[in-house]
């Protein structure tokens, strides 16, 4: 192993990290359109390495999307059932939805819950952004927690079949644990459900606009 590499694992997160990050990035020479769908698009990019050299990056560009976790009044959390192409499969998650081009993240955040539940929610709070696919896609998730739902209509678009599905904590934790749900947004969302609630993590709620 050359000394060089000995280094760079040597180096403690810290020290990387208050030298900057110009040893790390990458920088586009050129970048290609290669395909434009509906709300997807996919790039190719030649870059220049660290050291100098050059490599091909290919990545999705995406719009960007929102992801809401129900609190009904009596403890448990509201959840989508719904079949999931790509994956072959029904996924249980929490609701979500991707963001219309100029949408403000909790206008989208309240439209989701009301197309796809019927709920309006009388509490916001946004909680952060979860970064899903850091390695092929630009996609950020807008995680949001609604509370003093209120039962209305649903919304859903031509051609969109789901299901509502109400869990208690412990048992969405126990699917969590044993495999049975994998949305990677949805395991975040419970982590961020469960470190607020312990106290450990705050949340900033609002009243909904009238």
């Amino acid at each position: 192993m050359s000394g060089a590499i000995c280094a760079a694992i040597a180096m403690s997160p810290e020290a990387g990290i208050a030298g900057g990050d110009a040893h790390l990035r990458e920088d586009s020479l050129s970048s290609e359109l290669v395909f434009a769908g509906i709300f997807l698009q996919i790039q190719r990019d030649i870059v220049r390495l660290p050291d100098g050299g050059q490599a091909s990056r290919e990545y999705i560009r995406h719009p960007g999307a929102v992801m809401i976790v129900p609190l009904l009044d009596d403890g448990r959390l509201l959840l989508e059932r719904q079949f999931r192409f790509p994956m072959g499969r029904v996924m249980l998650e929490f609701p979500a939805g991707k963001l219309d081009a100029g949408e403000a993240p909790l206008r989208c955040a309240q439209r989701e819950l009301l197309e796809e539940t019927g709920y309006h929610a009388s509490e916001w709070a946004h909680a952060g952004v979860l970064h899903n696919a850091i390695a092929y896609s630009d996609e950020g998730i807008e995680i949001f927690f609604a509370r003093g739902l209120r039962a209305g209509t649903r919304q859903l678009d031509e051609g969109e079949f789901i299901e509502l599905l109400s869990l208690p904590l412990d048992e969405l934790d126990a699917m969590c644990g044993d495999g049975r749900i994998t949305d990677a947004k949805t395991l975040i969302g419970l982590l961020w459900l469960q470190r607020w609630r312990a106290g450990d993590w705050a949340l900033p709620w609002q009243a909904a606009a009238a």
